[in-house]
């Protein structure tokens, strides 16, 4: 079973993995930060690689934040394969949850007027879901599936469910989207006789994904020694809106970056074609190169004390320009 792992400097630099992602880049990142310093005493710096597990969904990061485990970490560094290079992609803030609704089965040719129709319920919330998107910022993102409709044609369906993922550029205009949301679920109860158990977050996790704040001077040292290494493609994607992950909940509590790289493949991540690629020859060069970047970085901010107080003063300054955003 793939663990997402961490690793901590002191002077304290962290390098999250991610699970079912790309674990090997910041392994070697680690690797090779820790035999710099055995090979450097002169600089000091204590290496500590603890497990991070359930980024796709479970928020592993978020039980870490709350159990203080980020504490004493200076600045993290993450990067992640894709189809493209960016070097601070847009992670979306994101929640997730379910809808059920409950009506009342009866025969649906012998009495179908004493039946109360779930399914239906569930159709109209995916159709008014659907029909939102019309309307909404073209950087939210609002998707759903249909879990449960019924067990037999001839029976009304008395349980019906659906699951959902709503994500937004910032944590502000995701507390708005799941207010549109809690609309929909309740107007498509009240138009059918239903009714709805809604529930956001469907496995355990303790609080929403939030949007990525990525380090300016972070970036720049991972560009610059990233292009140093040779990629076979140093081709940059401008910075878009991409995925969700609890690392940008990191990103609010240090300094933080999580760059994209090409692995040699115009596939997206989560297909079969993508997995297929990791495999290869010109993936593990990418994935090389990424890592001696990211162990640049890291030694960067080890043995220059003016870049790490540049880069902490940075960071204070985006927490008080994104604060100012939400109010």
């Amino acid at each position: 079973m793939p663990v997402d792992t961490t690793l901590s400097l002191n002077q304290n630099i962290l390098l999250p993995f991610l699970a079912l992602c790309h674990c090997s880049s910041s392994a070697a990142a680690a690797i090779g930060l820790r035999a710099a310093l055995e090979a450097s005493p002169a600089t000091s710096g204590t290496v500590t690689l603890f497990g991070t597990p359930a980024e796709e969904g479970g928020g592993g990061k978020i039980h870490l934040i709350n159990a203080g485990a980020f504490a004493d970490i200076d600045v993290c560094l993450m990067v992640h394969p894709a189809a493209m290079n960016m070097l601070a992609p847009g992670c979306l803030s994101c929640i997730d949850g379910h809808a059920v609704f409950t009506g009342k089965a009866a025969h649906a040719s012998a009495a179908p007027w004493d039946g109360i129709n779930a399914l239906d319920a569930v159709i109209n919330a995916y159709t008014a879901l659907s029909t939102l998107r019309q309307q909404i910022h073209t950087d939210w993102r609002v998707m759903a599936v249909i879990t449960e409709g019924g067990v037999k044609p001839n029976i009304i369906p008395e349980r019906a469910a659906l699951e959902f993922d709503l994500r937004t550029p910032t944590d502000k205009e995701l507390a708005v989207l799941k207010g549109k949301l809690a609309a929909i679920m309740k107007a498509a109860a009240l138009a059918t006789g239903c009714e709805v158990e809604l529930k956001f977050t469907i496995e355990d996790r303790v609080s929403d994904y939030s949007n990525m704040i990525a380090n300016k001077q972070l970036l720049e040292r991972y560009h610059h020694h990233w292009l140093s290494f040779g990629p076979a493609d140093s081709t940059l994607t401008p910075d878009r809106f991409w995925a969700s992950t609890d690392m940008g909940n990191v990103s609010l509590e240090v300094p933080s970056i999580h760059p994209t790289f090409i692995i040699g493949t115009a596939a997206e991540v989560h297909t079969r074609d993508f997995v297929e690629t990791t495999n290869q020859p010109k993936a593990h060069a990418a994935t090389r190169c990424v890592s001696k970047a990211m162990a640049a970085v890291g030694w960067d901010v080890l043995t220059d004390s003016a870049l790490l107080k540049e880069i902490k003063e940075s960071f204070q300054q985006q927490l008080v320009t994104l604060q100012v955003m939400i109010v």
